[in-house]
C-alpha cells in the first residue's frame, strides 16, 4: 500500500514564517519602544556614526564570512554524500574567515576614515569592540547551521529575541548613565557594548541548547551518513558551492550596502543619523514580514526542489508545490503593494511628528521615508525571487549572475550620484535602490521563467485517433518562430495545433 504519510515541509516552513515573524515583531515592537529614547538621548552625529559607520563594518565582517556558507549548507539534502565530519567542518570555515576580516577591515577603517569620524570620543575602543562582537558572533554560525537545516527555529527564536533585547537595554542603560553624568561622551562606546551584548547573549543561548559537545560530537545533530571518505575534510563540491556564493556575496555586500558607502562619501555624520533613523522607521516591514519570508523560502525551496522520491513525492510533485508557493507569493506581494503605497503616502504627515524626534526634523529624515514608500514593495518582490534563485541555481548560473550584479552595481552607484547631483538628497539612495531592485527583479523572473521551462516535464494531451478512439499521447512540442503553429510528435505521430490550443490535434502520418 502506497504510503500516505503528508510531506511536512510545508507544514515546518509555515511554522517557520509564523516563529519567525513573531521574533522580529516583538523585537521591533520591543527596540521600537527603546530607540525612542536612544534617538533623545544620542545626537544625530552619534547615531550617524554607529547606524551608518560602524554598521556597515560589522555586516562587511559578518555577509563577507559567512553568507556563502549558510546558503551551500541549505543545498544539502538527506541523500547527499557528504559525511557528517565534512558538513560539521564547512560550518567552521566563517569563524576562520572572520578571524582576518574582522581585523583588516577594523584596522583599514580607522586608518582611512574621515577627521570628523575620527573626533567622535573614544572612536579607536568603540571600532575595536565592533571587530570583537563580529568575531563572537561568528562563534555562534556552527550552531545557527544546524538550527537552520533541522528547521529548528524556536531555538533562533529565542537566541536572537534573548540577544536584541541584551543589545537594547544595555545600550539604553549606558546612554543614560552617560547623560546623566553630564559628560554625554559615551554614545559610540554605548552602541559598541550594546553590540557586544548581542553577540555574546547569542552564543550563550546557542551553547545552552547544543552544548559544547556539539563541537566534539556533531553525530548527534546529523544523520549518521558516512560514505567512508571521513578522512576528507572537506567536500570538494559543497566547498565549490560555498566559494561561489561567497565571491558573489561580495558584489551583494556592495549591493546591500552600497548606501551607506556613498552616504558616508556625501552626507555629514548629522544627516547620516537623520538617513539612519528614517531606513530604521523604513524597513520594519521589511525585517518583520519580509526577511522571515525570504529565509523561510529559502529553505523550503532548497529542500522541496533537492529532494526527489523520498517520501513519496516526484520530481513533479515538488516543482509543481514550488512554482505554487512562488506565484501565491507574488500575488499576495502585488495586493499588499497596492494597498500600502495609497495609504502611506495619505497618513505619512500626519506621522512623522510622532516619528521623528524634534531634533531629526531638521535632517534629510522626512524626505528619506517618504521615499521609502515606493521602496517597500520593490523589496518585497526581489526577496522572494531571490530566495528561489540563490536555492536552485547551480554554480553557473550563480557566476552568471554575479556578471549581471556588476553591471546592477554600477546601475545603483551611478544612479545615485546622479540624482544626488541634482540636490535630491539623501533620498537619492532609497531612488536608485528602486532601480537597482527592479533590474533584479526582471533578471529573476527570467530565471524563474527559463527554469520552469527547462524542467517540466512532457506534457499530456487527449487526442481522437481515426478510429475515434480516443488516447493519451505524450509527447515533445516544437513551435515555428514564423507561424506560432506547434508541431507535437510522438513514437509514431505527428499532431499540429495553434499555441495556446489546449484540445484534439489532428492527426497527421509522420514523414
Amino acid at each position: 500500500m502506497a504510503s500516505t504519510t503528508e510531506d511536512p515541509l510545508p507544514d515546518s516552513s509555515l511554522s517557520s514564517i509564523s516563529s519567525l515573524m513573531a521574533l522580529q515583531l516583538f523585537s521591533r515592537l520591543f527596540t521600537f519602544i527603546l530607540n525612542q529614547a536612544l534617538f533623545r538621548l544620542a545626537s544625530p552625529s552619534a547615531f550617524g556614526a554607529a547606524a551608518i559607520q560602524f554598521e556597515l563594518i560589522l555586516s562587511t565582517i559578518l555577509f563577507l564570512s559567512r553568507e556563502g556558507v549558510r546558503n551551500a549548507l541549505l543545498r544539502v539534502n538527506k541523500d547527499s554524500s557528504n559525511t557528517m565530519r565534512q558538513r560539521m567542518n564547512l560550518t567552521f570555515l566563517p569563524i576562520m574567515l572572520g578571524v582576518p576580516l574582522a581585523l583588516g577591515t577594523s584596522f583599514l577603517y580607522a586608518r582611512f576614515s574621515s577627521q570628523e569620524m575620527k573626533a567622535q570620543p573614544h572612536f579607536n575602543m568603540a571600532i575595536s569592540l565592533y571587530a570583537l562582537a563580529a568575531f563572537t558572533e561568528l562563534l555562534s554560525e556552527p550552531m545557527h547551521n544546524i538550527a537552520m537545516s533541522r528547521l529548528l527555529t524556536g531555538i533562533r527564536v529565542r537566541a536572537e529575541g534573548l540577544s536584541i533585547t541584551s543589545k537594547s537595554l544595555v545600550t539604553f542603560l549606558v546612554l543614560l548613565l552617560d547623560a546623566r553624568s553630564g559628560q554625554g561622551n559615551l554614545a559610540l562606546l554605548a552602541f559598541a557594548i550594546g553590540q557586544l551584548a548581542y553577540a555574546t547573549t547569542l552564543f550563550l543561548a546557542y551553547i545552552s541548547y547544543f552544548g559544547t559537545d556539539m563541537f566534539w560530537s556533531p553525530s548527534q545533530h546529523y544523520l549518521p551518513i558516512d560514505d567512508g571518505r571521513r578522512d576528507d575534510l572537506l567536500d570538494g563540491n559543497l566547498l565549490k558551492l560555498a566559494l561561489t556564493m561567497m565571491s558573489q556575496s561580495v558584489i551583494k555586500h556592495f549591493l546591500t550596502e552600497g548606501d551607506k558607502m556613498v552616504l558616508s562619501w556625501y552626507s555629514p555624520l548629522r544627516d547620516q543619523g537623520g538617513y539612519a533613523i528614517a531606513v530604521n522607521y523604513g524597513s520594519l516591514i521589511a525585517r518583520i514580514v519580509f526577511q522571515p519570508i525570504e529565509e523561510t523560502l529559502r529553505v523550503f525551496f532548497s529542500k522541496t526542489i533537492s529532494v526527489t522520491d523520498n517520501k513519496g513525492k516526484t520530481k513533479d510533485e515538488a516543482l509543481k508545490q514550488a512554482s505554487v508557493t512562488l506565484l501565491s507569493l507574488l500575488t499576495i506581494q502585488t495586493s499588499f503593494s497596492l494597498v500600502f503605497v495609497i495609504f502611506a503616502t495619505a497618513y505619512l504627515p500626519i506621522l512623522l511628528p510622532i516619528l521623528l524626534p524634534p531634533q531629526y526634523l531638521a535632517t534629510s529624515a522626512p524626505t528619506v521615508l517618504a521615499a521609502w514608500i515606493w521602496y517597500i514593495p520593490v523589496l518585497a518582490f526581489n526577496g522572494g525571487l531571490e530566495a528561489f534563485l540563490s536555492s536552485v541555481a547551480t554554480p553557473a548560473d550563480l557566476n552568471k549572475q554575479s556578471r549581471w550584479m556588476i553591471g546592477f552595481s554600477v546601475v545603483y552607484i551611478s544612479t545615485a550620484i546622479f540624482l544626488y547631483s541634482l540636490d535630491i538628497g539623501d533620498a537619492s539612495l532609497v531612488y536608485a535602490n528602486v532601480i537597482n531592485l527592479s533590474a533584479r527583479i526582471l533578471y529573476c523572473l527570467a530565471f524563474v521563467m527559463q527554469f520552469f521551462a527547462k524542467s517540466s516535464p512532457p506534457q499530456t494531451f487527449q487526442s481522437d485517433s481515426d478510429s475515434g478512439t480516443r488516447r493519451t499521447i505524450r509527447f515533445v512540442q516544437y513551435t515555428h518562430p514564423d507561424t506560432r503553429r506547434t508541431w507535437c510528435h510522438s513514437s509514431d505521430r505527428v499532431y499540429s495545433g495553434v499555441v495556446g490550443l489546449r484540445r484534439t490535434f489532428p492527426i497527421a502520418t509522420r514523414t
